[in-house]
């Protein structure tokens, strides 16, 4: 990346931090360039399409980055694995619960409407483990998860172990697949 791109990036990180719509026409707006709103659109277009911008090259080592900030090598980690569906727009993503926040881990487009397949869930994992190796993670999932066999991903990579159940991994795997058969939010409970 060019000293020029970085300080486009940098610029771009603020303005997503300050507005409250992340769109491309309101950032080609409010963006400081002072050529006209159609060539800032298309400028951050562009620049938007560079193949150094890439999940594994820029947000990877600021996840990692902040891990090794604020929680200790060893500590448990809770992972939210869910797809959402809005109209034609699958996505499909892996969070870090922290603090009663999500922080992203991983996202992708799935190119279907409708449920994950296991080559999907694994391909998703598989990105974000390497990130983890070093904490005992805890995935939780709906019922869109509940598979063993998403549960031997992991363990396949340890000592050729597999879980008994979902539950119960092996005991050197440090992924513990933490499946429900029901949606996340039906474990609240509502007082009068």
């Amino acid at each position: 990346m060019t000293q020029i791109q970085f300080i486009l990036l940098t610029i771009l990180f603020s303005l997503i931090q300050s507005e409250e719509q992340v769109r491309l026409e309101r950032l080609a707006r409010v963006f400081p360039y002072p050529i006209t709103a159609e060539s800032r659109r298309r400028k951050l277009q562009r620049f938007l399409d560079l193949p150094q911008l890439t999940i594994a090259l820029i947000w990877f080592p600021l996840i990692t980055y902040w891990l090794r900030t604020y929680c200790p090598i060893g500590q448990r980690l809770s992972i939210a694995i869910d797809r959402s569906q809005w109209g034609c727009i699958n996505l499909f993503t892996l969070a870090l619960i922290w603090q009663k926040r999500a922080i992203p881990l991983y996202w992708c487009l799935l190119p279907k409407l409708g449920n994950s397949n296991l080559s999907e869930q694994t391909l998703a994992l598989q990105q974000v483990l390497p990130l983890l190796k070093e904490y005992k993670i805890i995935v939780l999932g709906d019922r869109e998860f509940c598979s063993v066999d998403l549960g031997k991903v992991e363990a396949r990579g340890k000592k050729g172990n597999y879980p008994q159940n979902a539950l119960n991994l092996a005991p050197s795997a440090p992924l513990n697949l933490l499946y429900h058969s029901y949606k996340l939010s039906h474990r609240l409970t509502y007082r009068n």
